[in-house]
């Protein structure tokens, strides 16, 4: 087993923007001198989650979970009902993280080729396809799971984007959000990106720095968390996809050769402790899609390279499950978006 890690701020490095305030607390939620416990979250997830979540029926493969079959084992994490449906509660999350948008690179009207890559559930595709209904969208996944009733501009693929790209003609925007984990060689994809873009046109990636952190010191390398999280990472990168691409993008994006790049870095609260309203809310949607994915995050790492039972492996997960929902922890989670325009 491994050794309990150390908590540290991600590093922001040399990108365009970045988002230093600190995420202000409910002070409801500041123990005092004499509070031995803050409770948990129970009641407000509990609500949430039934409000957000109709009851899914899983179809077991492995360990309870169904996975994809096109290429299998390289993504490690499932593709059923339940994984389906925190993806597009993650979605709308993320939408509301950067202001209601599908993505933040300035886009002209007259875009006419759009590319998802690693589509998911084909959710953003669709918006993206509604949006500019001028515009012919493609999305492109692993596994066929997307709806079959979408505008008559969209269209979906099974394939895999570390595979030789052979578009007939290149895309005014290509988009990838939620990668890490899945991508071996993102240089090589991002410089695939350029060589399928048009003179002019934009690229926009956004990601994870899945290292969890929090600015009052609640958050320790004592926590079932901040262990589970760093198994996670070491994890991933022993199976050869970085975990944290998120503050990776800005570089990638120079080296292949794109520019006007600008990258920003945004705090997200798991938990619903933050003062700020909205940052109440996006808390409390990152907290029910963490939870809702733990045991898909850990299931196939933990299974099969550190060969643990399925019950080693829920038995950690519970433990994480409680932390999280306390209300003395104050986690966060760092989102990063990043975009470059080909040159002429």
């Amino acid at each position: 087993m491994m050794a309990s890690p150390a908590i540290e701020p991600p590093v922001a490095g040399t990108t365009t923007a970045a988002d230093p305030t600190i995420i202000e607390i409910d002070p409801e939620l500041v123990p005092g001198d004499n509070d031995s416990s803050l409770g948990d979250f129970s009641d407000e997830l509990n609500s949430f989650t039934t409000s957000l979540s109709p009851s899914v029926t899983n179809y077991p493969l492995e360990n309870g979970r169904r996975y994809h079959a096109f290429r299998p084992g390289v993504y490690v994490l499932p593709n059923d009902e339940a994984e389906l449906d925190r993806l597009d509660m993650t979605h709308f999350m993320l939408k509301k993280v950067i202001g209601d948008k599908l993505h933040l690179a300035p886009l002209p009207d007259t875009i006419k080729r759009v590319l998802d890559c690693g589509t998911g559930t084909g959710i953003w595709a669709i918006e993206m396809g509604e949006a500019h209904p001028a515009a012919e969208v493609l999305g492109n996944d692993f596994s066929p799971t997307q709806p079959t009733w979408v505008p008559p501009n969209v269209k979906f693929e099974v394939d895999d984007l570390e595979s030789a790209w052979t578009y007939t003609a290149p895309f005014d925007f290509i988009f990838g959000r939620y990668l890490c984990c899945a991508i071996q060689d993102w240089p090589k994809l991002i410089k695939n990106a350029f060589n399928n873009t048009t003179p002019g046109g934009f690229i926009e990636f956004q990601d994870w720095n899945l290292k969890y952190h929090s600015e009052d010191g609640s958050l320790t390398e004592q926590h079932e968390v901040a262990r589970w999280d760093q198994i996670i990472i070491d994890l991933s990168s022993q199976n050869g996809r970085e975990p944290n691409p998120g503050p990776l993008l800005e570089g990638w994006m120079k080296d292949a050769g794109f520019i006007n790049v600008v990258a920003k870095r945004h705090k997200l609260p798991i938990g619903p402790w933050a003062k700020d309203p909205k940052q109440k809310e996006i808390g409390l949607f990152n907290l029910c899609q963490i939870i809702d994915g733990l045991e898909g995050f850990s299931f196939r790492l933990m299974t099969q390279i550190l060969k643990w039972s399925p019950e080693e492996v829920e038995v950690l997960c519970g433990k994480v499950r409680t932390e999280l929902k306390s209300k003395g922890l104050h986690a966060l989670l760092d989102f990063w978006v990043c975009y470059g325009q080909k040159p002429e």
